[in-house]
């Protein structure tokens, strides 16, 4: 496959529920880098059908019975819609007849990106959930940090930070790769719960991230994008995404407490800050994306 573009292999991959992360590399990288967002890259760049409009289904039978219902006689509609007048149905989510301009399918979210990458924070297309409550934001940031895949996570970004030697300061053998483990997983919870539960609590922000799942290859990455400094609040509307920006930039400045002194400092801080917000985003467009990726790869419907 060859070496990974310099630009490429210098995006912090922090994939899933908040903050599994990695500081920027200082002392060169791994030839191949082991992240699913390598892997989604690629994909999306060789898949032209997600360059262009997602196609209308034609319509299913269930939609042509709709349609023949409704071309029924006056009389018979009338006599329809007198008698559902009477019954009294507050629960009920939607009935057959109701519009459908998506399949179900289509941009479903899962857990876990390729088994491996936690994304609980994803919610799935066409999909609209109640506010979540500070306990709940807890929970999901607890989820993220804790969830086996997170373990698995980290030990992968844990690995390749180990062969490229990115702080030496932390030796090699088994004691060095612990000091790597430990350092990114303590950068995860952090990462977590600053971004999806304390800042989210504060600022009544909604951490989750909400999937277009329509629209053009260039619509969707430009929506992943803007979700890095827009999100939605639990009164349903939008504002700066304090979450992200603000939380990142806690997370950046609490490294100073336990990485080595040559990492410390205004300057590391900043550029650590500004690698979590370049991280976020490569996560909005793996997360944008990995419907329609999961699709190809696993011939889903």
């Amino acid at each position: 496959m060859g070496y990974w573009p310099e630009r490429l292999l210098k995006l912090r991959l922090r994939l899933g529920l908040g903050g599994i992360s990695q500081r920027p590399y200082e002392h060169g990288y791994a030839p191949l880098a082991a992240s699913a967002a390598g892997v989604i890259a690629i994909l999306l760049f060789a898949a032209p059908g997600l360059w262009a409009q997602t196609p209308t289904a034609d319509p299913k039978p269930d939609d042509r019975a709709c349609h023949q219902q409704s071309e029924s006689s006056p009389s018979q509609t009338q006599s329809q819609a007198s008698k559902e007048s009477t019954e009294d149905k507050p629960n009920q989510a939607s009935d057959d007849c109701a519009p459908k301009s998506k399949d179900e399918s289509e941009g479903k979210q899962t857990n876990r990106i390729l088994w491996v990458v936690p994304n609980f924070a994803a919610v799935s297309a066409n999909t609209q959930l109640p506010p979540l409550s500070v306990k709940g934001k807890f929970w999901l940031a607890t989820e993220d940090t804790f969830d086996y895949s997170s373990f698995i996570w980290t030990g992968i970004l844990s690995g390749q930070e180990f062969g490229s030697k990115t702080y030496p300061e932390f030796g090699q053998g088994m004691a060095g790769y612990g000091r790597y483990y430990y350092h990114i997983f303590i950068d995860g919870i952090s990462g977590a719960y600053f971004t999806e539960a304390i800042v989210p609590s504060i600022t009544h922000e909604d951490p989750r991230y909400y999937t277009l799942g329509h629209g053009g290859f260039f619509r969707r990455t430009a929506y992943a994008l803007s979700r890095v400094v827009i999100t939605k609040t639990d009164s349903e509307g939008t504002s700066f995404n304090w979450s992200e920006v603000g939380g990142n930039a806690l997370e950046a400045g609490l490294s100073n407490a336990y990485y080595p002194a040559q990492e410390r400092g205004g300057r590391q801080t900043l550029i650590n800050w500004g690698a979590q917000l370049e991280s976020a985003a490569l996560n909005n467009i793996a997360k944008e994306f990995w419907p329609d990726i999961r699709r190809l790869l696993f011939r889903e419907k």
